[in-house]
Parts: C-alpha cells; structure tokens; sequence
C-alpha cells in the first residue's frame, strides 16, 4: 500500500561556493607517493625508492566538488596538463588543454593529450562550470609520473609503507621488560638499547595473545602467533632490527610474498624482552607496521550504543591491518588470496577508506589465479560489478572481459536452468578458462565444513545437504549472471547482455519450481532432498531470488536459524537480513555478545577479526582475517543505508535502518567525496541530517510505521514525500547539506 502526500517543497537559496579538489589519476589520489625503505617520502622529487607510477597511455582522470549551499553540479569542464607546474601556473598546457567540455562527468575522464612518454612527470588541474554557467577557481596543481612501459590497460597501485608506532604500555616484572601496543598489527620490530656489556644477549618474545598474567601465551594454538628471538647484543647504545624467519607455509609458491623493500612481516601487539636490566626510553622499542595507504580519519562510524561502536572500530582498523601484502590475503596461516575473503574485503574497504586500487588489484589477481570452490570462482563476477558500481570505471571489466564471461560457469547449466559440478561436465578446457590450476571445483556453501571443538556435523553450513544441484551455488550463479549482464550492456555487448538475462531468469524460475518447499515456508538445499538450510535461504534472498509472496515466511525461517553459519556466511545473511527491512533484528546481531559475534572476538583477545567466531569453533584459526570484519561494510551499507544506485555514485540511496539506536553517524567515503547521515530519535520526532556530495543526487528513504499523515521539513520547507512499505520516500536531493524532520502524529 502506498499514498502520497503532496506539499509545496521550497529549498532555501543560498550563495553557492564551489571548489574543485581531491584530483585523481587512474583512481590514485597520491599519484606521486613514493617510499624508501618502506617508508613514505614527502615531496621526494629526487628520491630514490618505490614510487607510485601511472601505467596507462590513457590514464583517467577525475575530482571531486565541494560546495556550500545546495546543488552543486558541474555542467562543464576543462582540463590542462603540462610537463611542469610552472608551466600551468603561467596559464600554459603544453601537454594537453580539453577546452571547454559540456559535461557533468568528474570521475572518468579518459586522458585525451598527445601521446605520454615513459619515465615521465606530468602536472594538470581543472576547473568546472556550475549549473549557472560561471567557472570555478582552477584546482590545485596535481602530479603524476609515468611508468617505463606504458599499457592500453594496467591497474595502478601504491607501494607498502611503513608507520612507526610506540607502545601505549611498558611495564617491568622481574628482569623483564613487557610492551603492549595496544592492537595487533603486521609489522617489524626496531629496539634501541644500551649495553655495558661486552657480550650480553637479549631474549625477545612476540605475540598476539597473552595469558591471565599478562605473559605473552606461548602455545596460543591454531595460527595465533608467537615467536621468540635470541639478540645478541652489542657494548654500548645500538639500534637493532629484528630479521623474523620466514614461515614456510606462509611463503610457499601460492602466498604473495612481502617485497625486497619491505621485508618480512609478522603479526604481533605484545613484547617481552627478558634480561634487558637497562632503561627503555621513548623511542627506544619501536613496531614499525605495514600497511597499504591508508586515510583513517576518511569513514566514521559511533552511534549511542557501545557494543556496536566498538565492533565498528575493531572491524574498520581489522581492514588497514590486513592490508600489510598489498593484496588482499586470507591472514597469515597462508597469505593465499581467495575470492570470498577479496569480495567481503572488497566491500569493507569501499566503506572505510576511499581507496580503489588495492581491491581491483586483488581482484585480477584472482581472476588468473583462481581457487578451489564453486561458488568462489562466481564471486569474481561480483567483484567486478562492484568495481565498476563504486567507481565508475569499467575499464577492468572491458580488458578482462572474457575472463569474466569464463567464471560464469556455463559450461555448467543443464537444461532445468540450475548449474552442477556433479554432472561430469567438468572438462580441462573449463579449468584452463576459469585459470583454476586444478582438476575440478568443488561446492563449499560455507566455511569450515568438519566439526571442531563443540561443533557437530558439518560445521558452520547448518546442516546444508549437498545434492547433485546445489541451491547456494546457484544463488552465486544467477547473481554473477544479473550482474554479468549489466557488465555486457555497458560495454554495448548486446547479444551477450541478452543471453546472460535470459539465464538469469531460468535460473529464477528453476529456483521457484524445483527448491521452493510450501510446507517448510523456504527453499531447499537440492532437488533431492527436504532439507533447508540458512545458507540456501539467506543466500536467495540477498541476491534477489525471492518473490515478494515469499518474502516474509523466508525472512522468518532466516531469524529461526540465528547465526547458524560462519563469519564469512554472515556477509550474506545481514545482506538478506536487511534487504527484509528487518531492522530490529539486524541490530541485535550487529550488537551481539554471544559466543557467535563480533564482540566476542574483542572479548576473547584479538584486536584483528578473527577466522571463525570463537577458537573453539575452528581450532586452527587465526587472530587476523579480513573476512570476518563484515560490519565494516554492514553498517554503513545496510543500517545506515548508504549504497550507490548507478555506477561512479551518480545516484545512491540513503535509507537507515537503526532500529533502536537512539542517534547514530556516518561518514562513507565515495569517489566523489564524503556522504555524512546523522539519524536522531528526539521524542516524536525522527531527525536526519545529511550531507550530499557535488555531482551526485541522493535518494532519501526514512523508516516510519504510522498510518498518519506525518509532518515532514527539509531545510524547515515542507516536502513532497510518498509513503509505501512502511518507508517515506523524498525528492532527489542534489549536492548539499541537508536537515529532515519527521515529526511523528
């Protein structure tokens, strides 16, 4: 049921400033950052390290707009490159001048100059027109260099770097000396210390976890870390660099290794050194970490529940402290990319830093290196649309576009719509196009599969039945195939955009027919069983596989089953949870403190997101994995409701869930700038204060539940709004702040 209330909505004028800034290249917003020893050099014109190098013969370029008052869209613009600032500060581009383009496009322009030469430096800036017709100031000037062998298409990407960081607490027990940093990282070790010695040895010890006295655990089990080092010392006051040891797993010919210039890396929060009697200064013990670039002041999450602030934070800083390889890795047992850990990370790392190459980077990694599991192979799929949706830039999409077309997995399909692994349609020439190394792929619905301490069964996949055509695998499949086919029309690839749709919608139909159990409310795991699982159900509903007469009996048996399923499934059930609308129920996991949370793994220790849920769920597991920090993406997509609608953030959506919480903030970072949502209940009023980025429209959806005509303002003016589904529906609102007010009747 939906109505519409109709009232004169008058925006407030206001004097409009806008300012150009923030300019990218080839979605690098650093393009001239170099480090030497792992360490970031600033203004290092002459230095001599890794340097940031852009690699295309077209890079593209883009900014973003910042405004006072409302509106703020660009109805042109003009770009100027020249081979040295001071040619650009003389109204000089000696390399490129675009004139005057009709266009509101900021993000994706495709370089348009004479031909760019290797080993090169280059300086640009731009200004745009308003929607009035009058220009901008010019940008600030920006930099780039260029690569030795420039390409038709490579993804960029910044060097590792190094921030050195103190201990927050030294203690001294006994002839031990005892440094808590205060959260894990991967990272290096530099001790300066004085010796009156002439031979004295240091024993050093590192870890993740600590014992009830606050020793450093020895046998933390699993893949927790310790090490221990014996340091001989010099006479005298000397610096030393801890060399860790390779581990042989973790280096071994499927792990991406730490560079040259880097060195090898382990993750640790605590120090011992037992028998230094001397006096540590600040300074003196140093952990040097290693990460990718990293904004962390670009997402802000707090809100007026504790809990769910402080899982925030562990997930949020879990993405910067896993980025320490430069891809993205599965934590450190293997540092084996894999395509669930990538699409989950992915996700995060969109959502609490503005920062795109790392994960495109990743994602063709894996699209030549693919693994095992069949529904890991389809993600690659999805990793690609997201590439595409959050930035705007299709071009990884066009280059590696049969690739693409490869992880769909149709060699697969039978002929009742649904794809199998079990059907002997597994051949070399389908490994060989996926780039999967092995014989076959195998169904894995979830993660880990056997039981461990007080697990029973098959693990974390809730009793799931594997048959012949595995309803989860073909939830991933008709995904990847919708999301294949919007990649196809993009790029004008008409027949396929067709072909992909029309599978998509027997793959729809052949859920419905063959997996829909009327009695039991959900769907099954298989045409040859009754069963169904979580997995199967969550999994449909997330990915647009349940009609709406369906909706609510699926949603029902999904809060049945709780958290029947690992920290990796958990990206899917909150998806399915809040594509529901079931609010209350999405915060109440986000805000959990059972054994099966996110707060759990803060109350157990770790100061990373863990592998699984809790160590007695996964015996081997490690204290520093990226997937299991679903709520840094959770909460700004789907309780805060902030996503994009059209690729680069043209159009995104603001629809909060909050449930309960009595107030809560946001900052998302976009590649047009920041979206901030403050969401406030203050009596009979609900308060939403928004701030809309330049050159984007945001469309408003606030939750409200009477059947009564509310009181509605934006900007204190009435406003034009549609109620329907329980959810008042605004007007688009172009870039500029913005203060709703529904007053509750």
């Amino acid at each position: 049921m939906s109505c519409l209330w109709m009232v004169t909505c008058v925006m407030p004028a206001y004097a409009q400033e806008v300012q150009v800034l923030n300019l990218k290249v080839d979605l690098l917003q650093n393009p001239m950052l170099q480090v030497v020893n792992g360490y970031p050099v600033v203004g290092g014109e002459t230095a001599m390290g890794e340097q940031t190098l852009v690699c295309n013969h077209q890079p593209l370029l883009g900014w973003e707009l910042s405004s006072t008052g409302h509106g703020a869209m660009q109805s042109a613009y003009r770009i100027m490159v020249a081979t040295h600032p001071d040619s650009l500060e003389k109204g000089i581009a000696d390399v490129w001048d675009s004139g005057e383009v009709k266009s509101a496009e900021s993000t994706n322009i495709l370089y348009g100059g004479a031909p760019l030469t290797p080993n090169s430096d280059y300086a640009w800036q731009v200004r745009v027109w308003k929607q009035d017709g009058t220009p901008t100031e010019w940008s600030p000037i920006s930099r780039f260099r260029t690569a030795s062998t420039l390409h038709d298409y490579q993804t960029a990407f910044y060097p590792l770097q190094k921030t050195d960081e103190m201990p927050q607490r030294v203690s001294v027990a006994g002839n031990e000396v005892r440094a808590d940093f205060g959260r894990a990282s991967f990272g290096q070790l530099r001790l300066t210390l004085t010796s009156l010695k002439a031979v004295d040895t240091l024993t050093v010890r590192l870890g993740e976890a600590i014992n009830a006295d606050g020793t450093i655990n020895r046998k933390p089990g699993g893949t927790i870390r310790y090490a221990e080092y014996r340091l001989p010392l010099q006479r005298g006051r000397h610096t030393y660099q801890l060399q860790f040891k390779p581990d042989r797993r973790n280096t071994g010919p499927q792990a991406v290794k730490m560079p040259d210039y880097i060195g090898e890396v382990l993750p640790f929060r605590y120090v011992e050194l037992e028998g230094f009697t001397g006096t540590l200064e600040p300074g003196d013990l140093i952990r040097a970490t290693v990460h990718y670039p990293f904004d962390d002041f670009a997402a802000h999450f707090e809100s007026s529940d504790s809990v769910l602030n402080a899982v925030w934070e562990l997930c949020k800083y879990s993405i910067k402290a896993t980025s320490f390889a430069g891809i993205y890795v599965d934590g450190d047992r293997e540092r084996i990319p894999y395509e669930a850990d990538a699409y989950i990370n992915q996700l995060c790392h969109y959502n609490v830093d503005k920062e795109y190459t790392m994960a495109r980077r990743s994602h063709e990694y894996l699209l030549h290196n693919a693994t095992w599991p069949t529904e890991w192979i389809l993600q690659s799929v999805l990793m690609a649309y997201n590439d595409y949706l959050y930035t705007g830039d299709i071009r990884s999409a066009k280059h590696h576009y049969d690739d693409l077309k490869a992880k769909l997995l149709l060699p697969l399909r039978e002929a009742n719509g649904l794809i199998s692994t079990r059907k002997g349609k597994q051949t070399k020439e389908l490994m060989s196009a996926v780039h999967y190394r092995g014989d076959s792929l195998r169904d894995i619905v979830d993660w880990p599969h056997t039981g461990g301490f007080g697990m029973v069964g098959n693990g974390e996949t809730d009793g799931f039945v594997f048959t012949d055509y595995n309803a989860v695998v073909n939830a991933f499949h008709y995904k990847a195939l919708q999301d294949m086919a919007k990649l196809a029309a993009t790029l004008g690839y008409d027949a396929d955009a067709t072909l992909f749709s029309k599978k998509a919608a027997e793959t729809y139909q052949a859920f419905q027919l063959l997996l829909w159990d009327d009695r039991a409310g959900a769907y099954r795991d298989g045409l040859d069983t009754d069963h169904p699982a979580l997995h199967t159900n969550m999994m449909a509903l997330a990915f647009g596989l349940v009609p709406k007469q369906h909706a609510d009996r699926v949603a029902a048996f999904i809060r049945s089953r709780g958290m029947a399923c690992s920290v990796y499934g958990s990206q899917f059930l909150m998806d399915a949870i809040y594509e529901a609308g079931d609010a209350d129920y999405g915060l109440s996991l986000l805000a959990s403190q059972d054994d099966r949370s996110w707060y759990n793994m803060i109350r157990a220790g770790s100061t990373i997101t863990m592998e699984a849920w809790d160590n007695k769920y996964k015996p081997n597991q490690d204290w520093n994995h990226a997937w299991g920090a679903v709520p840094a993406n959770v909460i700004p997509r789907k309780l805060m409701g902030v996503e994009p609608l059209e690729p680069g953030w043209d159009v995104f959506r603001v629809r909060p869930q909050t449930s309960s919480l009595e107030w809560a903030s946001v900052t998302v970072p976009t590649i047009k700038g920041a979206v901030e949502v403050s969401c406030r209940q203050e009596g009979s009023e609900y308060v939403v204060e928004l701030t809309v980025p330049g050159n984007t429209v945001a469309q408003v959806e606030l939750p409200y539940a009477s059947k009564r005509r509310p009181l509605v303002t934006i900007n204190g003016e009435s406003a034009r709004i549609e109620a329907k589904d329980g959810m008042l529906k605004f007007p688009s609102l172009n870039g500029g702040s913005y203060r709703i007010v529904i007053e509750r009747r």
